[in-house]
């Protein structure tokens, strides 16, 4: 019997509402100096605006990694999309400071889950040595949506103002909830898309039923497990890094741009393609070649801790000249390099959490999350800070260099999913 392919659909699945998510995210910072204009914001207001996002977010992407190995990923992920399309509308019709804060703190709050459900549902449906790759095609969503998605919410500040371009993000967002829920099934076995040579196909490799099976919430001694692992602190810590370089590039770019070399709104948009899409290519890649040298040499020291801390080197040194220079291409090609580089490891991060804890898999990724979660906070708000005290970007970036190069450290040091991981 030839088997099915569902998972590729899966895949798809998840691909797209992370598109949508990271759209609708980002689409404040590209609004954000109209709002400053008709709502009267100031830098340091606007700063604690994006950062608000961070602190809903904190709060239930760790509840929601607990929420997914409890209740599967088909109900949590439904039911996060239509809270976030809800605050997507609700940013529309903001009306000042308050109800902007609060619309951005419930779409932080709704998102929260999205990525440990992703985990979630890539650790049930992929066989282990396949597991990267596919959250490399799933979480290459993300800077795609940052490239696509600038052009998209520039153009469409250009013809409609800011209230109605989150209109039709809200239109968007809501329109994948049922493709979801009738498509997709927590255990691959009870989708009728799926037949049985597809599902020892998902199934090899494995001993036992699988990750979440047992759909109970985790105990306080699984929790402590995870929260002593060497291995997992640091991926931890790495991944706090990483997301305080994207949650700056995407809060930050379109007005470091503005300010820095005066571009105006429109032209905006198509400078920040080139960065993210070179994201794109460069998660997509690694993703692969994490698998790849997974399965050649056998060591996940090689496939997941070499590559997070190269990444990360690479991402440290390129942030210098962006804040020692003024000039825009080296700039662009500044940051080009270090948002390709720091977000290239991405799926070794995730894929992390289920080569060393594969029965709690999404629980591991919440608590990675939350840490990515504070970084949505911090980046966006230190930086807003720093601009009101100095007015320049400079010490933002110098900050970023500083925060990678420890990263790079810890993970050399006590980054060893080998010798930490726990049986399946």
């Amino acid at each position: 019997m030839r088997a099915t392919r569902f998972h590729v659909v899966v895949v798809f699945l998840l691909f797209a509402v992370t598109v949508v998510n990271y759209i609708d995210r980002a689409a404040i910072s590209y609004a954000i100096p109209l709002m400053e204009q008709e709502l009267g914001l100031t830098k340091g207001d606007a700063g604690i605006i994006l950062g608000a996002f961070g602190l809903g977010y904190a709060v239930t992407t760790l509840l929601g990694g607990f929420a997914v190995d409890r209740y599967g990923a088909r109900l949590v992920l439904a039911v996060a999309a239509l809270l976030w399309s809800f605050s997507i509308g609700l940013t529309g019709a903001a009306t000042g400071f308050l109800t902007l804060y609060l619309a951005r703190t419930l779409l932080g709050i709704s998102e929260g889950p999205n990525f440990p459900a992703l985990t979630g549902a890539v650790s049930s449906w992929l066989p282990p040595q396949e597991q990267a790759t596919a959250l490399g095609y799933a979480l290459v969503s993300v800077p795609l949506a940052l490239a696509i998605g600038g052009p998209i919410v520039t153009q469409l500040l250009s013809v409609l103002d800011w209230r109605w371009t989150f209109g039709v993000l809200f239109a968007l967002s809501i329109a994948w909830v049922p493709l979801w829920y009738v498509l997709f099934r927590d255990d691959p076995a009870q989708s009728r898309h799926v037949n049985a040579a597809e599902l020892d196909h998902i199934r090899a490799g494995r001993e036992g039923p699988g990750p979440g099976a047992a759909r109970e919430w985790p105990t306080a001694t699984e929790i402590r497990a995870l929260l002593t692992n060497r291995t997992l602190m640091v991926n931890y810590w790495a991944f706090f890094v990483f997301g305080y370089f994207l949650f700056f590039f995407m809060t930050w770019l379109p007005s470091y741009l503005h300010q820095a070399y005066g571009l105006a709104l429109t032209e905006v948009g198509v400078f920040t393609v080139l960065p993210w899409l070179a994201a794109a290519v460069a998660l997509w890649a690694l993703g692969r070649w994490s698998d790849h040298l997974l399965k050649t040499t056998g060591r996940l020291r090689v496939a997941r801790s070499y590559l997070i801390a190269g990444t990360q080197l690479v991402a440290a040194l390129a942030v210098v000249p962006v804040a020692l220079s003024n000039n825009l291409a080296v700039a662009v090609a500044g940051i080009t390099v270090a948002v390709a580089a720091s977000m290239g490891a991405n799926a070794a991060y995730y894929a992390v959490n289920v080569d060393v804890a594969p029965k709690r898999a999404a629980t591991a990724l919440g608590i990675m999350d939350f840490g990515f979660a504070v970084s949505g906070f911090a980046a966006p708000v230190i930086t807003g800070w720093v601009l009101g005290l100095r007015g320049s970007f400079v010490d933002g970036f110098l900050l970023m260099t500083g925060l990678a190069l420890s990263s790079v450290v810890l993970v050399l040091a006590f980054h060893h999913p080998d010798a930490d991981r726990k049986p399946a």
